[in-house]
């Protein structure tokens, strides 16, 4: 009885409205706070790096108040300068906070010498999967008198001829001189 009358009396609920004010006053300072901190429906849009050269982006990112980071350097491509940015993460587009890094993936600065496997002997077919699973190019067939109909007799790049064991870097023409059958 005595606990019933202290709840329903007149300091208990005074109490209580002092309490839920200061709760309310607490929360909307809160929201107020995370909204200035997390800069809330402040957002830069992504700019489409890809392409670009290191001292191109490096102006064009600063000036935005966006960072970047080098994840890595992808294997050469021909289509785009050394060093210009192949890949970019988030993307072109997306919306961003301020002081965000963009994550890039640049051109390496050529393409890697690559051992040449045994080749002469082989069938056209067997050549020709194997030197493009190595990142080389099919190049010119040039059939020579010889009993093999079909098989490497010799290979070349710009003129120089090769053998296993030779370097040449990846992506290079091979043109191949093959038995024509007759002898």
């Amino acid at each position: 009885m005595f606990l019933i009358r202290y709840f329903l009396s007149r300091s208990f609920l005074k109490s209580i409205f002092f309490i839920s004010v200061f709760l309310i006053f607490l929360l909307f300072t809160l929201l107020i706070f995370l909204n200035v901190y997390t800069r809330n429906n402040q957002y830069i849009e992504v700019p489409n790096l890809v392409g670009k050269s290191t001292d191109q982006f490096d102006k064009k990112l600063s000036a935005m108040d966006l960072k970047y980071m080098v994840i890595d350097t992808a294997n050469f491509n021909p289509n785009y300068s050394i060093g210009s940015v192949l890949n970019q993460e988030p993307n072109a587009g997306a919306r961003v906070k301020g002081g965000r890094k963009i994550y890039l993936t640049l051109n390496s600065s050529d393409f890697k010498d690559v051992k040449l496997p045994k080749i002469n002997g082989l069938t056209l077919r067997q050549a020709r999967n194997v030197i493009e699973s190595l990142g080389f190019t099919f190049g010119e067939i040039e059939y020579v008198d010889d009993i093999a109909y079909n098989v490497v007799i010799s290979i070349s790049s710009n003129s120089l001829l090769l053998s296993e064991g030779d370097f040449l870097k990846k992506t290079s023409t091979i043109d191949f001189k093959l038995g024509n059958g007759k002898k």
